[in-house]
């Protein structure tokens, strides 16, 4: 895909997920870690705060992005299995993005984030059951989404950022 706000395409499935699919994506969540980590190795701070796209966010927000979304994710999956159909709260990821946290910290800092992060995650998305996997939340702006559907939107979120990134070293001829 040529596309460089979304360089593996949209998220899409429809139907159920299959247990093949389920697998699959945990996998994804499981190995982003390292590959965000080699995504922005040998980067200079210059190259850091380069826009991955013409009027995008810079890698350096990226990185930090992609921790503070799969945080929101973690915290939802909680919700999701300890009440009934919560309503999530919804956030403002550009503002965030502009947040000094997201100048002022080091990349390797929402790295190690990340990975000690989706370690967790993983242990716990592994441990769900059909029926649990089943469950709901409501999102303000997505409507109502099950578990096992959400596994697949961050299994593909990780990737398109990893995408991101990947892509305009390799369009910056920096490896």
């Amino acid at each position: 895909m040529n596309d460089l706000r979304y360089p593996i395409g949209r998220f899409e499935h429809s139907g159920a997920v299959t247990d093949e699919e389920l697998e699959g994506w945990i996998g994804h969540i499981e190995a982003l870690p390292g590959q965000l980590a080699a995504a922005v190795v040998g980067l200079t701070d210059a190259q850091l705060d380069t826009p991955y796209r013409p009027e995008g966010w810079t890698i350096r927000q990226v990185v930090h992005h992609v921790p503070d979304s799969h945080l929101n994710a973690y915290v939802r999956f909680k919700w999701t299995l300890t009440e009934d159909r919560p309503t999530i709260k919804a956030y403002d990821e550009a503002a965030w993005a502009e947040l000094p946290d997201t100048r002022l910290t080091p990349v390797a800092t929402s790295l190690e984030f990340l990975r000690l992060l989706h370690a967790k995650w993983t242990v716990l998305l592994r441990s769900l059951g059909p029926q649990e996997l089943q469950r709901e939340f409501v999102h303000p702006e997505w409507g109502t989404v099950s578990l096992a559907h959400t596994v697949g939107t961050y299994a593909w979120h990780g990737r398109h950022h990893v995408a991101h990134i990947n892509r305009a070293v390799e369009r910056e001829g920096w490896r």
